[in-house]
């Protein structure tokens, strides 16, 4: 119980359901706990979307679920983890659940074992069945052949595979080394390309990024299947999947339209509204008097579906008007416009990743499940190579230069309101002096409409790790000062230095001294030295969790300052520290005289 418990509250687990009568042995009363029998529950709970976690032993469930077992398209994931969670097993649903996905975050998160028996996870092949899903691309084919294109991926046969939509990112991962990619110049017969990514309908296996806008304009009350022909007969004349539908647009004015909301809810389409001041600022090609005269824009269909999408549309339908039929009601105006890059920020996430000062063993296992969690990871290369023995096959890494923070943050955002799982990689904790807040103010300058998921997952910060690795240092009040002034102007961190001097506070000091900035540091020490004894315990921690990590103590007065660098944080004591037994003690109080 306290492991489910737990993962109840990492939101792992929607629902805790125990077996009738076990509640018995309970020591205390759980809210929220269900108890249903295990027949009972599978015949409730058994449905294509659902992820079910059982704690036992897994011959167990084999006979529970076994005649519940219908077919991949419908059955839900099934995984099954001993109590102790030591070990996390997929048994069902691997790939078209996302079983094998969840499965590893869950193994991350508990610090388990996590064991996939499918070909492509041991063999690290693309799992070309289910790896859209990171990407936010909807998949699209029949069963049939999808299970004969994966068992051809099995038996290594070469891959035709044509992506004319979408990130290209993922086809620089190794296990694509046996497909083919065509390219758009190449001769083309779709009759013989086993993977289609694109937003044209295809009938093969296909996965389609979210592309295609529809701008919606329609009379109050109309139906709500009136609607859906309405968008059926414009992707088909077009040649379009409905598979790569980004969203619907419209006036705020309809946001109470009954018929519109619930096809929005019914099919996942979110609903993005704008102002008629908005939409009249849009040049459209076939503005109306009478909607002007109506609605205060000239255009809503064509307006909003431009407006959609990060403004980045093109028109692919001027607007076509829907009629209703015998015993129907309404009428509906549609437009269709394309965007060049995916636009589902519903979909996409954006995870501010710590990964601690190096050492693995040092990642926290809320960072590492984010890590599983992410199709792409993009971070300053050197703080990757760290993490690279835990990237999975089907998980791409971007190495971005020390100095493009901004871009690298763009970059991450902008693949995220793409609708992919991302992953911002800082060392030691993101949001100390690290990626979260550039990402977030970049995050927050997005429309409320357009920003995906924003989450921050602590690491242990490098001040932390030389504190445990020194002893005590920061048992008072103590404070971190970056010494770098590329983003803050010198005359201010001096008067932060001096606050902290005057203060006692104990020092963490970043980014002491570079190459360049090779004077700032010996400012610090005379400002300090103002206020504090030369005798102040200084210690230099430098490469932490690494291989060439080394720990010295000197005092304020003695520092070698050719020893210091940027890989180096310093630790700077107060009035009452101490160095004994070669250990660094700062007490809780004040000694009294």
């Amino acid at each position: 119980m306290p492991l489910l418990e737990r993962l109840q509250a990492s939101k792992h687990v929607d629902q805790i359901f125990i077996s009738v009568g076990s509640t018995l042995s309970l020591e205390k009363k759980i809210d929220g706990l269900v108890e249903s029998s295990p027949i009972d529950f599978l015949k409730d709970q058994w449905q294509g979307n659902n992820k079910l976690i059982f704690v036992g032993s897994i011959g167990a469930v084999v006979r529970l679920i076994a005649p519940f077992i219908r077919s991949k398209e419908n059955d839900p994931a099934i995984l099954v983890t001993d109590s102790k969670a030591k070990n996390v097993i997929t048994l069902l649903g691997g790939h078209k659940q996302g079983g094998d996905r969840f499965a590893s975050e869950l193994a991350a998160a508990l610090e388990a074992e996590v064991i996939c028996t499918s070909d492509s996870f041991t063999e690290s092949r693309i799992p070309l069945d289910c790896f859209g899903e990171g990407w936010g691309w909807k998949r699209g084919g029949e069963v049939v052949g999808w299970r004969k294109l994966m068992i051809s991926q099995s038996k290594e046969q070469k891959n035709i595979v044509f992506q004319s939509k979408g990130s290209k990112l993922w086809q620089q991962l190794k296990g694509c080394s046996n497909f083919s990619f065509l390219e758009k110049n190449d001769p083309i017969s779709f009759e013989n390309i086993d993977l289609y990514i694109g937003q044209e309908n295809r009938n093969k296996c296909s996965w389609h990024p979210p592309t295609i806008i529809i701008g919606i304009g329609c009379e109050r009350n109309t139906d709500e299947k009136v609607i859906q022909r309405a968008i059926n007969q414009s992707f088909n004349q077009n040649g379009l999947s409905l598979l790569s539908i980004s969203g619907l647009a419209t006036i705020d004015r309809k946001n109470d339209e009954i018929g519109l909301l619930s096809l929005s809810k019914k099919h996942e389409w979110p609903i993005y509204f704008f102002s008629a001041f908005e939409l009249s600022k849009v040049n459209v090609p076939t503005p109306s008097n009478v909607v002007l005269n109506e609605m205060g824009t000239p255009s809503v269909a064509e307006a909003a579906a431009l407006l959609a999408g990060d403004h980045r549309g093109r028109l692919i339908q001027n607007k076509q008007i829907y009629y209703s039929k015998e015993e129907e009601s309404g009428a509906v105006t549609i437009a269709l416009a394309e965007v060049e890059n995916p636009f589902a920020p519903h979909k996409g996430e954006l995870h501010l990743i710590g990964s601690g000062p190096g050492d693995l063993k040092m990642l926290t296992s809320d960072s590492r499940q984010a890590l599983t969690r992410c199709a792409v990871w993009i971070g300053y290369g050197p703080y990757l190579n760290y993490l690279e023995s835990i990237r999975g096959h089907d998980q791409v890494r971007i190495d971005s230069k020390l100095t493009f923070e901004k871009d690298r943050c763009q970059h991450a955002l902008d693949l995220a309101k793409q609708g992919v799982k991302v992953g911002l990689i800082s060392s030691g904790d993101s949001g100390i002096y690290g990626m979260a807040g550039l990402a977030l103010d970049l995050w927050l300058n997005e429309r409320l409409d357009s920003r995906p998921l924003f989450e921050v997952h602590p690491g242990i910060s490098s001040f932390q790790m030389a504190a445990a690795k020194l002893g005590a240092p920061f048992m008072h009040d103590f404070c971190s000062i970056s010494l770098s002034d590329l983003l803050t102007p010198w005359n201010q961190i001096e008067k932060r230095i001096k606050s902290a001097a005057i203060g006692d506070f104990v020092l963490a000091i970043f980014n002491p001294k570079s190459i360049k900035r090779d004077w700032q540091l010996k400012k610090t020490v005379d400002l300090l030295l103002e206020c504090r004894n030369p005798s102040t315990p200084v210690a230099i921690a430098r490469q932490l969790g690494r291989p060439e990590e080394s720990i010295e103590i000197h005092t304020l007065e003695t520092l070698p300052f050719d020893r210091v660098d940027m890989l180096t944080i310093l630790v700077i004591g107060n009035s009452q520290s101490v160095i004994k037994n070669n250990k660094f003690l700062t007490p809780r109080g004040y000694f009294s005289n």
